[in-house]
Parts: structure tokens; sequence; C-alpha cells
């Protein structure tokens, strides 16, 4: 029997039994806690300190959240100009784009000019009649007058003949038709002087007032609908697409630019519910990209749900995927423009407390 095929000692092939078994064992170890070729290096590091410092700080895995607004006039017309077009950066109160003006600023006109014949007239009331209106009735009350004194002499006449039996009945009652007639008109124009001296009812000043109001608002109606033929920004963001373009007569709401906003903003992640008390709403974090060549950017924890969930398929977490865990937002300040909406990060929760027991199995 040759060397090679010489049978080898019992406790020898134990022995490669067992350093077998443990090296499949740390191997499993290495994918629960996962660890592969390309980040052992990084993973073994953190697991190190995981384990000598419990209190190290929260990892959350997230993404940065889509936030967007379709964007339409308020009012209907024909699209005049269109300002920015996809990928634009725009501020917010930043004028996007405008409608044709003409309709809008001629019915603007009508409606000031309606309301100034309004104002006239309310003012014209509230004023009372002119001196010289009031002077011109006078005058007609002394006319008036003057004419009764005179059909009262005709009538003393016409009844001192027809006693006399020098006139006739027929001229004494002609005096006196003429002498109650010229009296009736004195009254008439006693009460129109009245009247002018009086003023305007209040309740006709009230109805002018009114008008006038009703005038005002038509008035702003008319410049809001000539303002909403702008297209403003919101809030700063970047255009993602430009729907429709000039030329074209939009119905009013309808979407002319999709708006994706990026200020704040915001990352969406899931916290397990073993972690949940170690989170709470204000709390800073670091929001580090995938990218190593972009450094960690600094948030706050905004919003916590009340409600429970299962941890959803783009979310890679260390436990189970029918875990329930809990969705937090991250309000992130990102002066330097770094962040796109969709882009996976790590978040690191500061000072956060260290769980309630930590055990190696």
């Amino acid at each position: 029997m040759t060397e090679a095929a010489k049978p080898r000692p019992r406790g020898a092939i134990i022995l490669l039994v067992a350093l077998a078994l443990i090296g499949a064992g740390a191997a499993a170890a290495w994918l629960v806690a996962g660890v592969t070729p390309a980040n052992a290096p990084s993973r073994l590091a953190s697991l190190w300190r995981q384990w000598r410092e419990p209190s190290a700080a929260l990892v959350l895995q997230g993404n940065v959240e889509v936030r967007q607004v379709n964007l339409g006039f308020k009012v209907a017309g024909r699209i005049d100009k269109l300002a920015v077009d996809e990928g634009a950066k725009v501020a917010a109160g930043q004028p996007l784009g405008s409608l044709e003006k003409i309709y809008s600023q001629e019915a603007l006109d009508q409606a000031r000019a309606l309301r100034d014949q309004a104002a006239a007239n309310y003012a014209k009331l509230q004023a009372g009649n002119r001196a010289e209106d009031i002077a011109q009735a006078e005058a007609t009350l002394a006319q008036q007058k003057a004419t009764l004194d005179n059909a009262n002499r005709t009538l003393e006449r016409a009844q001192s003949l027809l006693n006399s039996a020098s006139g006739t009945i027929k001229a004494a009652d002609d005096a006196r038709d003429a002498q109650r007639e010229a009296a009736a008109r004195v009254n008439v124009a006693a009460y129109a002087l009245a009247l002018m001296r009086a003023g305007y009812r209040k309740e006709d000043i009230e109805a002018a007032r009114a008008q006038l109001a009703q005038q005002d608002a038509t008035v702003k109606v008319a410049e809001r609908q000539l303002a909403d033929a702008d297209l403003i920004a919101p809030s700063d963001g970047v255009v993602e697409s430009r729907a429709r373009e000039v030329g074209a007569i939009v119905n009013a709401g309808e979407t002319v630019f999709v708006l994706s906003l990026t200020t704040p903003v915001w990352v969406r992640t899931y916290v397990s519910e073993p972690d949940l008390s170690r989170v709470r709403p204000g709390m800073a974090v670091e929001v580090q990209p995938d990218s190593r060549s972009i450094a960690s950017i600094k948030g706050h924890v905004g919003f916590i749900s009340t409600t429970a969930e299962f941890t959803p398929k783009t979310v890679e977490t260390r436990e189970l995927r029918t875990a329930l865990v809990y969705r937090l937002r991250i309000v992130v300040d990102d002066p330097n423009d770094v962040l796109r909406q969709g882009m996976p990060v790590t978040v690191n929760v500061v000072g956060a407390p260290p769980p309630e027991a930590t055990s190696l199995k």
C-alpha cells in the first residue's frame, strides 16, 4: 500500500469536518450580517463599532422622496408665452408662462368704468342738492306766490263787480278757479323746495353705496382674472415636463408644467418596531448618499407615522420582509443641491439611545 493510499487517522478526519463546519457557519454569519466581498472592510468596521459601542447612531435606509406638482392656469385661454422648458430650475414666485390678456384687460376696463359710474352716483347722493338747485326752487316758489297774489286780486275785483251788478257770474267763477290753481302751485313749489333742502333719502344713499360695493367686487374679480393669466412657480423646484406649447388653448386647471419640488428635501425611510423607541421628532440625522464622493448632509426627523405597515420592497433592512415598520420623514438641508429625486441614501440618526438589549447569537 502506497503512502497516499494509507488511511488517515480518525482524529484528522474529525478535525477536518469540524473546520468545514466552522467555515460554513462563519460564511452564513457573514451573509446574515450583510457582509459581501465588495463591502467587507466597511461592513466589518461598522459591525465592530456596533459591538464595541452599543450607543452608536441608528442606521436606516431610505430614498429621496419624489414630490411633484401639476401646474396650470386658473383661467382658460390661449397660451401666449412659456418662459421655461424641461429641466429648468425655478424659484418660488418666478413667472413660468402667460395667456393672451386682451379679453381679460377689456373686461377689467369695463368693470372699472361701471365702478366709476357707481362711485359718482354715490357721491352725488351723499353731497345732496347743489345750492343753485335750491335757489332755483326758491325762485319757483316766489314766482308761484306772485301768481297767487295776482289771482287773489283778480278774484276780489270780479267779486266786487258781481256784487255791484257790473260783472258776470262766469267772470267771478273763472277768477276763483284761477286763484285755487295758483294756490295749489304754491304748495307744489313749497314741497319741492323742502325736498331740495332735505336732500336724498337715506335708503337711496344706501342703495347707491351697495351698488358701488358690488362694482368694486366686480373690478377685483376682473383684476384677479387678469393676474391669473400669469403662471407663477409656487416653490423652488425643477421642471420635470412641459405638457403644452405656445398657441394651445387650455382650460382652467389643465396641466401645463409638472414641477418637482426641491425645497425642502424629504427622505422617506422606515424604522423597525424594536427601534421605534429610539427615534423621536426633531432628532438630528446625517444623510449619506451611496456615492462616497458626496459628503454627508445634515437633517432632522420631521415626522413619524402612527400606523405600522409592512416593509416596502424598495427598502433594505436587516429584519425580515414581513416585519412591521413605521414610516419616517427626514427633512434635509441640501444647500449644494446634490440630492436627486428617488436617490437611495443611508440615514444615521445621531444621538439615538442604544437598544434595550444587545446580544450576539
